[in-house]
């Protein structure tokens, strides 16, 4: 009362803080403290993390005598050392640790299946050598059918590119008119649920008999596949689409072609992208079918070329090829939605 505190007032005074500045207080202090435990734990858990020794044990049973000597070849330890030194980058310098659980776990699986594949052919020659071939012998052959794999390679990419390319059109453009159109998206809705689930393979028969060519049979077997999902996410992503956002338009007078490519379009692409997935996805499957039944190149061909000879390493390699060929260009298309649709973490980042 007299300008001196009292002891209470004092000790309140000199220690407690308004809440915010207490909790920023405290993580300002115990920051620096933090970072240094979580340092010492990340540097010396990096290296003993799951692929690390995973790794470790694949070298350790390159130790054990090999019962295939035959099919011994230095390839796959060139390669699994690769892989472990690209690993090993990502992980030290990455700095998201999903991306980096991710790898990790991707990293395990991997090594576990090339370990077990050892262990079972070279080491133990436990499977039959005709149908399991050692891991050694088929990344050998791989390298070796490299110029025969990149020339069906082409061909396969040339009948997916028109076909996808023809289906992702129309499927778009006739998806953005079905779905702003409320008569052509009454007539469409029929049509969609008796045509879309129909399996595009029962037309091959048809498309053989009435296409010039077998590749333009396979074309149009691969365009009838992307079509319908990506025709059908389209129609529905305008119907999803806010009605504020078509009534704010509206208010600003644009004109149908305008309304289409500046809002319905951009509203709709989380969809599209949603359908090109699905459609791409079926036009691998379609590919692979359609090459397998009467192409004379290709890499469905080669598999089943090879599996009448019962050639299986030339099989397995075949559909290795396949995989990696498949991943490749679905990582890329991904790459493609992330970009098209990047608005979308942005919202996200601002709602946390």
């Amino acid at each position: 009362m007299n300008g001196t505190a009292a002891p209470g007032q004092e000790f309140w005074g000199s220690k407690a803080r308004p809440f915010g500045q207490a909790g920023a207080a405290r993580k300002i202090a115990a920051k620096p403290e933090g970072r240094e435990k979580t340092m010492k734990k990340t540097i010396p858990g990096k290296l003993a993390s799951i692929p690390n020794f995973l790794f470790l044990a694949f070298c350790l049973l390159q130790f054990l005598p090999t019962k295939r000597p035959g099919e011994a070849t230095i390839y796959l330890q060139i390669f699994l050392a690769l892989v472990e030194t690209a690993y090993l980058f990502h992980y030290f310098l990455r700095k998201e640790t999903a991306n980096v659980q991710t790898s990790g776990d991707l990293i395990t699986i991997f090594y576990v299946a090339i370990f077990l594949w050892e262990l079972f052919t070279t080491r133990l020659d436990f499977l039959d050598k005709l149908l399991f071939p050692s891991p050694e012998f088929i990344l050998a052959l791989l390298v070796k059918e490299i110029p025969a794999f990149l020339t069906g390679l082409v061909s396969s990419l040339q009948i997916l590119i028109a076909g996808y390319g023809a289906g992702a059109l129309l499927g778009i453009s006739l998806g953005l008119f079905a779905g702003w159109i409320a008569r052509l998206r009454r007539a469409a809705i029929p049509l969609t649920r008796a045509l879309g689930p129909i399996p595009p393979t029962v037309y091959i028969p048809y498309a053989i008999v009435l296409l010039p060519s077998f590749k333009l049979s396979s074309i149009f077997i691969i365009f009838v596949g992307a079509f319908w999902p990506i025709f059908i996410n389209t129609m529905n992503g305008v119907l999803s689409i806010e009605g504020r956002i078509i009534e704010s338009a509206k208010v600003l007078n644009l004109d149908q072609k305008t309304m289409l490519l500046k809002v319905v379009l951009p509203g709709t692409l989380p969809n599209i992208m949603t359908g090109a997935t699905i459609g791409l996805a079926m036009s691998f499957i379609l590919l692979t079918a359609a090459e397998m039944i009467g192409a004379t190149s290709g890499l469905g061909w080669y598999v089943k070329y090879f599996s009448d000879f019962a050639d299986y390493p030339r099989v397995i390699v075949g559909i290795i090829y396949a995989g990696i060929v498949v991943t490749a260009i679905m990582y890329a298309f991904d790459k493609l939605e992330r970009r098209l649709l990047r608005w979308r973490r942005l919202d996200a980042h601002h709602i946390k």
